[in-house]
């Protein structure tokens, strides 16, 4: 996996950011969501490499990158803190400005870092979601049913970190093998380092972290924007699974006008897991948007 890739880890914001960089071009920063890491992107990374300079990094709480104790408020692992970490990273390594695109959780930090750093961020493609207000406060039966770890995560310390950690790969087949593929678009190599991952208790409670800021103070962060009209303004391509939960019971394009001001986008015939279930759909999508 990661051919031509060299490894590195970046002091930034308080934290530590584990990171893959190759290729050439315009830098490419690419973020992975839950229970993940930067291997999801081990399907699209080389071809992307081709024509940009790629940087695919471990969230703050997942991977290999830094996993402080939550906060009180969850503040430090809020979407604007972990998508500062990430702004940090890529001005450290030189790319004060960048292409960005993130999956799932990966998502979620990466249009709050366009709300918050509209200089930096040039254009844009969310994987698979809608925005997180719109999704809490339409909750259906159908989505608390499939997306219950939306609810369970966001317990008290450390009810959720204690069930997970006594039986981490039954949380990881249920989670990542429970939607609509199952565990077939994941290489061995993929799984054995989420499972690796997701065994060390400190990413277990910063998944958690993660999740509970998502509840709380990144609602407050978001109604604020709506509220004062706040949008993102650079190009911003949405991309969702067909046979997905955002697909059933939201209608996502019409959810990020709200907060988007140049959008597009469409469904794929996938499922959630985009990067690793429909890899060549993905790069027909994203390289001509990029490169435009």
């Amino acid at each position: 996996m990661f051919s031509g890739f060299e490894h590195g880890i970046a002091e930034v914001n308080g934290t530590r950011i584990n990171y893959l960089r190759g290729g050439n071009g315009p830098a490419l920063l690419l973020l992975h969501g839950h229970p993940q890491t930067h291997v999801i992107w081990h399907k699209v990374a080389e071809r992307l490499a081709s024509s940009f300079t790629v940087i695919a990094a471990d969230l703050r709480g997942y991977g290999d990158s830094g996993k402080p104790a939550g906060l009180d408020d969850h503040s430090n692992y809020s979407k604007r803190t972990m998508g500062q970490d990430q702004i940090a990273l890529m001005a450290q390594l030189g790319h004060p400005q960048f292409l960005l695109m993130g999956h799932d959780r990966g998502g979620r930090v990466a249009y709050r870092m366009a709300l918050d750093h509209p200089h930096a961020v040039r254009k844009l493609v969310l994987l698979d979601i809608a925005p997180t207000l719109a999704m809490y406060e339409q909750t259906s039966m159908a989505f608390a049913t499939a997306y219950y770890h939306w609810f369970f995560l966001i317990r008290p310390a450390p009810f959720p970190e204690l069930l997970i950690g006594s039986h981490p790969e039954a949380y990881l087949q249920h989670t990542i093998g429970g939607r609509s593929a199952g565990l077939a678009p994941f290489t061995p190599q993929a799984y054995a380092e989420y499972l690796r991952c997701l065994s060390d208790p400190a990413t277990i409670h910063g998944i958690c972290e993660d999740y509970r800021a998502s509840a709380g103070i990144d609602l407050e962060h978001e109604r604020h924007d709506l509220a004062l009209g706040n949008k993102i303004q650079c190009e911003t391509l949405v991309l969702w699974g067909a046979q997905g939960v955002i697909e059933k019971c939201f209608q996502p394009l019409q959810e990020w006008r709200r907060l988007v001001s140049r959008l597009s986008g469409k469904a794929l015939a996938c499922g959630h897991y985009i990067p690793e279930e429909a890899p060549d759909a993905l790069l027909a999508e994203v390289l001509p948007f990029f490169a435009a």
